[in-house]
């Protein structure tokens, strides 16, 4: 049975927690996974607003998950003091945190088909004007993160809160990577987030940084693949989504000609 990644050593850059699946369908296909997170999540320092929005959490119309993070680390502790309200609506950017949100019970959630980001979620019509104005929006989301889905909220008359229920952190040691390109042992970089790929950067040295510029990287989405193109990066693979797309790339990847 042919393995188009054997002994390919790959970098799993999800969170740890977050890494087994994609480093078993690398592992399936003869390839070498290193799981090394460019972001580790924790529980939120602050749990008060978390204690606040479950609450006050009949008084939304709509509760948005940023994602499957946000729906771990807030979905147990407000169904361990109450049952979800039956007059709100959830939403998800993504369809892993769809799927999490059907185990904890909560069916049939807004989410975009195609793409996964905030711009996506905000093209349905449930999120349009004369649907959301005059009605309270509550986002679940990480420490820190872009503004933009909040903002066009309120731009379309919604009264949006954030709750941070996770915190989000970068590594601090970058040796285990420069020390398997210094021994040409690194094939390839998984990077599924944007500020996992600043944090990569913002890790490395000169030389380090150098060496990811001619790395095969295969990124799943189109944001991440253009600041991949702003830090200079030349092997950027754009995939299909989530760990299914990610793994079809890296299989379809002509390693014989890298």
């Amino acid at each position: 049975m042919s393995q188009p990644l054997q002994g390919k050593t790959i970098v799993v850059t999800r969170p740890r927690a977050q890494s087994a699946k994609l480093s078993g369908l690398i592992a399936a296909q003869g390839g070498v996974p290193m799981v090394f997170p460019l972001l580790e999540i924790s529980v939120a320092d602050d749990p008060a607003p978390l204690r606040a929005a479950i609450t006050h959490l009949e008084q939304y119309s709509l509760a948005i998950f940023i994602s499957p993070n946000a729906v771990d680390f807030s979905l147990p502790a407000i169904l361990a003091a109450r049952v979800w309200p039956s007059g709100l609506q959830a939403a998800a950017i993504g369809q892993s945190s769809v799927a999490l949100l059907a185990g904890y019970g909560i069916e049939r959630p807004i989410a975009p088909p195609d793409r996964f980001d905030s711009e996506a979620l905000l093209e349905l019509p449930e999120l349009q004007t004369g649907r959301v104005s005059g009605q309270r929006v509550v986002i679940f989301r990480g420490n820190g993160g872009r503004e933009f889905l909040a903002d066009t909220l309120r731009e379309r008359g919604a009264q949006v809160d954030y709750v941070t229920c996770y915190q989000r952190s970068a590594p601090t040691d970058g040796e285990p990577l420069n020390a398997l390109w210094r021994n040409h042992q690194l094939d390839a970089l998984t990077v599924s987030s944007s500020e996992g790929l600043r944090n990569l950067v913002d890790l490395l040295d000169a030389d380090g940084r150098e060496r990811l510029r001619t790395t095969p990287v295969f990124v799943p989405h189109e944001r991440i693949a253009e600041v991949a193109a702003s830090f200079g990066l030349q092997q950027v693979t754009l995939t299909g989504p989530a760990d299914p797309g990610i793994i079809a790339g890296l299989c379809a990847y002509p390693w014989a000609r890298s």
